[in-house]
């Protein structure tokens, strides 16, 4: 069985490519949903600014490390824009702003 602790640590290796900041601590997951019948994730998230240029290569790592994941079959990402992605408090103190 696939656990969500798996799959967090997963998303701690996925990098925004500009910020160097993993997409789990950056705030950029909304939801994780586990089939467990099925062995199916279903990730639900967001991009810094809806523009990103980074955007499907974000979308595409963090499919390939989730996949990675023993037991996982099909990984789905879906990508939201509501609500807007606002860097936490912590967050923003570690980028300086």
């Amino acid at each position: 069985m696939v656990t969500k602790s798996q799959i967090e640590e997963a998303l701690k290796q996925c990098y925004d490519p500009e910020l160097l900041i993993d997409v789990w601590t950056l705030g950029l997951i909304y939801d994780i949903k586990i089939d467990d019948a099925a062995n199916n994730i279903e990730i639900t998230m967001t991009f810094t600014f809806p523009g990103c240029p980074y955007g499907p290569m974000l979308v595409e790592d963090i499919t390939k490390k989730i996949k990675d994941i023993p037991g996982v079959k099909n990984v789905k990402v879906n990508v939201v824009f509501e609500p807007p992605w606002k860097p936490s408090d912590e967050l923003r103190a570690m980028l300086g702003v």
